[in-house]
């Protein structure tokens, strides 16, 4: 039997089974959990999401601003799962200490800290702000097409600075922080 849709094979648009075939069970009926989301999602403005997500953001922010993530007492225990059970940095090791200093103006000091995320910061900003403009208000901003290839580059270098800035020996104990 071939795949809903695949080619070749006639879907109902009502359902998305293939012409003349009767699904196998009966479609389940939303529960009120469902419908109450659905009718908050059928009702909500559209601006409702993006400034939900910006409010995130700001949480976070703020949480960085007033937390102070570089005046920790050095025997502090650390806050990192990854790095109080096996003592190594994990890959967003010094994200938060780099934030704070990005919202500070001094990026020597964030880059020391995570300069993978002060690289991909004005990326991350203009996706958002793209994003939150095309939903809220119908903005059309010019897309920022990221291949895949350049994503797995990205990632591949990120796990790699993971792995080198964990290494005892000079010079990659300059990248532990």
């Amino acid at each position: 039997m071939p795949a809903a849709g695949g080619p070749g094979v006639q879907v109902d648009p009502s359902g998305g089974w293939p012409a003349g075939q009767v699904p196998p069970y009966p479609a389940p009926e939303p529960d009120r959990l469902t419908r109450l989301v659905l009718g908050l999602h059928a009702r909500a403005p559209r601006w409702a999401v993006p400034l939900a997500a910006l409010g995130c953001v700001a949480a976070g922010i703020g949480y960085t601003l007033i937390s102070d993530p570089t005046r920790s007492a050095p025997d502090a225990a650390p806050t990192c799962l990854l790095k109080l059970t096996t003592g190594l940095d994990c890959p967003g090791c010094g994200g938060t200490r780099a934030l704070w200093y990005v919202l500070h103006a001094d990026l020597p000091a964030a880059a020391r800290h995570h300069f993978l995320l002060v690289f991909a910061l004005p990326f991350l900003a203009y996706l958002f702000v793209a994003w939150a403009g095309k939903q809220a208000f119908g903005w059309r901003l010019p897309e920022l097409r990221i291949d895949t290839r350049v994503i797995g580059v990205f990632l591949a270098a990120w796990f790699a600075f993971s792995v080198v800035r964990n290494l005892p020996w000079a010079p990659f104990t300059a990248l532990y922080v």
